[in-house]
């Protein structure tokens, strides 16, 4: 593909850098990355294709049927379109092709001449010859045809990454939410205009705000074009502490750290991990595509592209926390990683309407749907969607509802003092789909966090076995399902199903008995 061989070989020169400049000084508006990616592929395309005109100016397309003379300009398009000169023609002599003429050219590129006499070529030859048919009228219109958006969207984002590089080497440029502008004609931004800022965000509930919205309720900052104060105020923000910048690619939007939720700057105790190391070859092909299904946010899985939306079961630490995972799905529908904090608007899909979310991307986990789980009384392990909404920074939110009913679920039941865990089959209310392996019951949400912390330090192999011998009373075959394991585990302390099942495996007291069931040993 001719985009992915231009993108190969691009390269950026030092006279491309100050066209740049001088572009960005004319103009005093910011650029992005991409923008003046797409500058210079354009201009070095326009380039290529002057000189491309200049090489094959008055050329025709050499066929042997054609006739030439003395001084025509011919491009073979056999030969990789080079370009020669006419240097003699004389008569052929050669009985088996009748009349026909012989041309001596003389090549532009070395490479294509002998060394010692003129390379010869049949004209004006009346038989048929693979070479006399199927010549486009222009030969170059597939070596020409191409567009600087094609190199830019070239898979490896080469180009972009060359011109990116090469930006940031350039220590009289600054750079701010993914713009570019020379430092010398950045804006001075007093303290004066950081405290109205901070005091713009503050009335409106600590964001989040555009840039322009803050400039506009504070009055501006000077008389320069809006998008050069826009960046101006960007970068005295982002130098500053008590802003912090939360906007979707494509989007700058600001917040007042301070008022920032306490889960979005600190992640929750619910969901703080640590990670367990343990050999993966103890897991079975059976496991691993379990640990698949279930996909939890710390465990790797390789996912590329996008999804229409993406469907998750919520244990026990998500529904609690008000929180979201970031798995391998998930990652295909929220907004990519470019700030550590992301915010977003989530939509009810049921009713329209809006919660705030925030994307932590280091900690993996969407915040904001405490108030959507308890508005639809959702239990642990209900199936919830998420998809694009119409706007970018929004995402519909769902979940199969049905008219509630009373169900046996399965319910923990807290001994800390004893630290003594209990599972009992009571009757619920439920009114939405669920994983019924996954679903568990907390009425003593106090009770469970002592034990919680009780039972902190902790073997996972030991609370792995408490939990397996707590549950196998409700079952008559004494058996418990892997994702219940995960499920109840998690009530606990935060883990992938990794270490769970490789714990399963090793440690012999316990057995699988298939088809993911496990029981105690004797």
């Amino acid at each position: 593909m001719l985009a992915n061989r231009w993108a190969r070989d691009f390269e950026i020169t030092q006279d491309d850098i100050d066209y740049l400049m001088n572009l960005l000084l004319e103009q005093e508006t910011p650029m992005t990355t991409r923008q003046m990616a797409k500058v210079i592929v354009e201009q070095q395309l326009e380039q290529e294709q002057a000189e491309i005109d200049a090489q094959y100016s008055n050329t025709r397309a050499y066929s042997p049927a054609e006739t030439y003379a003395e001084g025509d300009r011919i491009v073979f398009t056999a030969m990789e379109l080079a370009t020669a000169t006419v240097a003699e023609v004389r008569t052929g002599n050669n009985p088996d092709y009748g009349d026909f003429d012989v041309i001596a050219v003389d090549f532009d590129d070395e490479q294509h001449n002998l060394p010692d006499r003129h390379r010869e070529f049949a004209s004006a030859l009346q038989q048929e010859h693979e070479l006399s048919h199927g010549e486009d009228e222009n030969p170059l219109a597939t070596q020409t045809d191409i567009e600087a958006d094609e190199i830019l969207n070239v898979e490896d984002n080469h180009v972009m990454r060359v011109v990116h590089e090469a930006l940031r080497k350039n220590e009289s440029l600054k750079r701010v939410a993914g713009y570019w502008f020379p430092e010398e004609l950045v804006m001075e931004t007093d303290i004066g205009v950081l405290h109205l800022s901070e005091a713009v965000l503050d009335i409106n509930g600590g964001g989040p705000m555009r840039t322009e919205d803050i400039i506009s309720e504070i009055g501006g900052i000077g008389d320069a074009p809006i998008k050069l104060q826009v960046f101006s105020l960007n970068l005295a923000l982002n130098d500053d502490d008590r802003f912090d910048e939360v906007g979707p690619a494509g989007e700058v939007l600001w917040y007042l750290r301070r008022m920032e939720p306490d889960a979005v700057r600190d992640v929750p105790d619910l969901l703080a991990y640590t990670p367990i190391e343990y050999d993966d070859e103890l897991l079975s092909d059976e496991m691993f595509d379990l640990e698949t299904e279930l996909d939890d946010e710390f465990t790797d899985i390789e996912f590329e592209g996008r999804l229409p939306q993406a469907t998750t079961t919520i244990i026990y630490p998500h529904r609690r926390a008000g929180t979201l995972p970031l798995n391998a799905k998930n990652l295909a529908i929220f907004p990519p990683g470019r700030a550590p904090r992301i915010y977003v608007e989530l939509i009810d899909k049921e009713d329209g309407e809006k919660f705030n979310g925030w994307v932590v991307h280091d900690h993996r986990y969407v915040y904001g749907l405490l108030d959507y789980y308890t508005k639809h009384r959702l239990p642990v392990g209900v199936f919830l969607t998420v998809e694009p909404g119409e706007e970018e920074g929004q995402i519909v939110i769902s979940h199969e509802g049905y008219k509630p009913r009373t169900e046996y679920i399965r319910i923990l039941i807290p001994d800390p003092k004893k630290n003594n865990i209990r599972f009992e089959s009571k009757k619920r209310q439920i009114g939405a789909e669920y994983d019924d392996l996954v679903i568990i019951g907390v009425d003593d949400l106090d009770g469970v966090d002592e034990l919680a912390r009780n039972l902190s330090k902790r073997p996972l192999a030991s609370i792995i076995r408490d939990m397996l011998n707590a549950l196998s009373i409700l079952s008559p075959q004494r058996t418990v399902h892997a994702t219940t394991l995960f499920s109840a585990v998690n009530i606990m302390r935060r883990c992938a199903p990794g270490p769970i099942f490789a714990t399963l495996s090793a440690n012999p007291d316990f057995i699988d008995v298939g088809d993911h069931y496990w029981k105690l040993s004797d």
